[in-house]
């Protein structure tokens, strides 16, 4: 398995509020674990939401005597909301602090999956599929009809989020598990890049010959270009 993550400031922003996770080695129970995370807050609390839930959920994960990898998962984030609605508390400054999430670890020939928000996991093949589902007032208005899913990207509301950890006592996440195949590619990133790039386009990056590293690297240099107008975070997975 070769993993590879990265998360970029962008060209607008003075503080990154985006933290990842990556390791190919077994995290606990998990075999391998990846992670993204967009925290939002003013002041600093928008990067601490992200870290501390990251940093959370890696102690319950690491020492838990689960073993499916759903329990795991949904286990560490219940946890991790918990610990985030307390830590909060500390300061003024801290309040309303919350932050996206998605994570996934692969086992055998399965990817498990759980999302929180609108930070994202695709699966690259000959085509790009959206594998989570963004919880964010446009989505719920795309669903209902009101907006078609290209005006989405560019709506005024686009970055108002229904879901997130550290918001309301209980967590709602959802859970996906999917097959890959040979050649399969996982992408995660935060809004940053997907606002700022067409599915279309992350497949061909992603296509082009190079290392992960490099595919990475230039999907943040394309959202850069293209305006960069948040924190950029890519997770590319390629399993065995």
């Amino acid at each position: 398995m070769k993993a590879f993550a990265k998360t970029d400031i962008g060209a607008r922003r003075t503080t990154n509020q985006d933290y990842v996770f990556c390791s190919v080695e077994p995290v606990g129970n998990l075999p391998n674990l990846f992670i993204v995370a967009d925290g939002m807050g003013g002041h600093k609390a928008g990067d601490l939401a992200s870290r501390y839930t990251v940093e959370q959920f890696l102690e319950v994960a690491r020492n838990t005597d689960e073993t499916n990898p759903i329990t795991v998962i949904e286990k560490s984030i219940e946890k991790a909301n918990k610990m985030l609605i307390e830590k909060s508390k500390e300061s003024i400054d801290y309040e309303g602090m919350g932050t996206t999430f998605v994570v996934c670890t692969v086992i055998g020939e399965q990817i498990y999956i759980a999302n929180v928000g609108d930070s994202r996991l695709y699966l690259v093949n000959n085509e790009i599929q959206q594998i989570t589902r963004d919880h964010s007032l446009v989505e719920e208005m795309i669903t209902l009809g009101e907006i078609d899913r290209k005006n989405a990207r560019t709506h005024e509301k686009k970055n108002i989020i229904t879901r997130a950890v550290g918001v309301d006592s209980e967590v709602i996440p959802d859970f996906f598990e999917i097959d890959y195949a040979k050649g399969d590619i996982i992408l995660m990133c935060s809004d940053g890049l997907s606002n700022m790039i067409e599915d279309e386009d992350m497949r061909d990056i992603i296509h082009q010959s190079g290392e992960l590293e490099e595919k990475a690297d230039r999907l943040i240099e394309v959202a850069n270009i293209n305006g960069g107008r948040d924190n950029i975070s890519v997770v590319l997975v390629q399993p065995d």
